[in-house]
């Protein structure tokens, strides 16, 4: 019996890393006249998307079906991140002046604005919560420095930083709203940002640093970042990876990935970096990766030091489920991705 456990458990471990080093990606929907950037899967069922003409769309049944909205008042408007509680309860976030952030409390059915802007320059770029109750949202400078705003009612009020709580950018120096992947934050009520343009800087509560990203021109820099601590809290000393290029040239390979070990006091380029620029970036285990860009999908199973294009279709972001396993994506076109082992 011992020996048939042992030979029942070297077969699951064969069979997982088989599975772990042969990924591919599922298209489970196109077609539908939006370029989607937001996306929020809350459980392995249920997945929230947002994107440009005022679209949004929910699944519960883990991607088979799909309920598309356009929100009434909004029908323009891009909104590029989205924050999925429930089956039922959802926040969005659009991004030019004036900015708007929305809240549904019936699966979609109605839209309620629970904050406006219309601040000369405003742009949002992207929306993280640590759980259901905190989140913040981040945009570009305005006055030359970094706009910010907290909720701690699961969205329902917004405070803006103060101007002592923004930090100073410098000139050509913002963040990149492609897929609302260049902000963390986390249930000590620290973050990390990551911005892009001519330079491109992680900022956190400790201190600001130079990313060693491509930057120097408005289509580079860092587009994503994601942290290894199953989303709890920031501390020196967890991993950290971060993505980027230079989205005008989106086949460059050079400087678009860095991961760390130490918080980012040191930052290690890959051995085989991801084929082309990417904007999102997602950790799956602490030494299995996903991300994507126009390019393509890549894969990684030891913690960032080689990359493998799994696919070729693009995809402007990627998301682990909140509770659960399943891993999704979403892109132009109306596009939606399911990772399979």
């Amino acid at each position: 019996m011992r020996i048939l456990f042992s030979a029942l458990f070297l077969f699951s471990v064969s069979i997982f890393k088989l599975y772990a080093q042969n990924p591919s990606i599922s298209i489970l929907t196109s077609g539908t006249k939006t370029s989607l950037r937001g996306l929020s899967v809350v459980t392995d069922n249920i997945i929230w998307v947002s994107g440009s003409n005022g679209t949004v769309g929910r699944s519960t049944n883990a991607g088979k079906n799909w309920k598309w909205f356009t929100v009434k008042g909004f029908e323009k408007t891009d909104f590029r991140d989205i924050e999925g509680f429930d089956a039922n309860v959802a926040i969005i976030m659009s991004v030019a002046e004036p900015a708007y952030i929305l809240k549904t409390i019936d699966a979609g059915e109605t839209w309620k604005i629970v904050y406006e802007n219309k601040t000369k320059g405003m742009f949002l770029d992207a929306m993280d919560f640590a759980n259901n109750q905190s989140g913040v949202v981040i945009g570009d400078p305005v006055d030359g420095k970094i706009f910010g705003a907290y909720t701690n009612d699961t969205g329902n009020t917004w405070t803006e930083w103060t101007n002592a709580e923004r930090p100073v950018v410098d000139t050509g120096e913002a963040f990149l709203a492609a897929s609302g992947s260049n902000l963390k934050f986390f249930e000590n009520k620290s973050n990390v940002m990551v911005s892009g343009g001519k330079k491109s800087r992680l900022f956190t509560k400790q201190s600001i640093s130079l990313l060693p990203v491509l930057q120097g021109k408005e289509s580079t820099g860092t587009n994503a970042i994601d942290v290894y601590d199953n989303g709890k809290a920031y501390k020196p000393g967890k991993d950290m990876i971060i993505v980027g290029g230079d989205f005008s040239i989106d086949t460059l390979s050079v400087q678009n990935c860095f991961y760390t070990k130490n918080a980012g006091k040191n930052w290690i380029a890959p051995l085989t970096p991801p084929h082309g620029y990417r904007s999102s970036v997602e950790y799956l285990t602490k030494k299995t990766i996903i991300t994507c860009g126009l390019t393509g999908v890549d894969y990684s199973i030891d913690g960032g030091k080689n990359w493998r294009w799994i696919s070729r279709e693009g995809f402007h972001v990627c998301k682990i489920a909140k509770n659960g396993s399943s891993v999704f994506l979403a892109g132009s076109n109306g596009k939606i991705g399911k990772l399979l082992p």
